[in-house]
């Protein structure tokens, strides 16, 4: 069974930063795009960030030079370095992993709040 495990979110002052991690359990050579994605309070998920096995990246524009995604292929990780962060980037923060298959993995999520 496929697991994603997010690990890093929790309560940050607006201007702070924050780390997440996620480890995938899936083998290595199956592993395509890595990525995040948040779901706000009373809104729609959105594309957080992603980043491909070789390294390119792509931000929502709400995040851009704020956020930087990074990705370990060996240890099959994938981080999202969060600085200068806003009230509004309070959400749950979710793993997002698409196999060369097709499949598309999912973790279960991990709170960021952002607030004073």
């Amino acid at each position: 069974q496929v697991q994603l495990v997010e690990s890093g979110g929790g309560l940050v002052q607006p201007g702070g930063s924050l780390r997440l991690s996620c480890a995938a359990s899936l083998n290595i050579f199956s592993i395509d795009v890595m990525g995040w994605y948040r779901q706000a309070p009373g809104k729609e998920r959105e594309l957080v960030a992603h980043i491909t096995t070789g390294g390119s990246t792509n931000y929502a524009d709400s995040v851009k030079g704020r956020f930087t995604i990074s990705r370990d292929n060996t240890k099959k990780m994938v981080y999202l370095q969060m600085n200068s962060l806003k009230p509004e980037d309070t959400a749950i923060y979710y793993c997002n992993v698409h196999g060369r298959s097709g499949m598309v993995y999912w973790g279960k999520g991990t709170l960021v709040t952002v607030s004073l």
